[in-house]
């Protein structure tokens, strides 16, 4: 059994307009120092899969075909075996 964590963030040069709300709010609180801020998505997927290579197979198939939209957006995930 492995648990799928995925990082799901818009693509560089996609408008970010909540990433740009976050930022300018955090210049608010004085908080200057942020230069850029990025927001995306984190889902966790539990997987009944027998071995690392078919787990990483599904997650990159359901990344792909629900999850993330290829045309704005990336992904990235780490698997972790967990006990059943």
């Amino acid at each position: 059994m492995y648990q799928a964590k995925i990082y799901i963030t818009l693509k560089d040069g996609v408008l970010d307009p909540q990433g740009s709300i976050v930022e300018k709010t955090l210049h608010a609180m004085d908080h200057k120092e942020v230069q850029k801020v990025k927001v995306g998505k984190y889902i966790e997927v539990l997987l009944d899969q027998g071995n690392r290579e078919s787990a990483e197979k599904r997650v990159d198939e359901i990344c792909k075909g629900l999850l993330a939209n290829s045309v704005i957006e990336e992904y990235t995930f780490e698997l972790v075996e967990v006990g059943a």
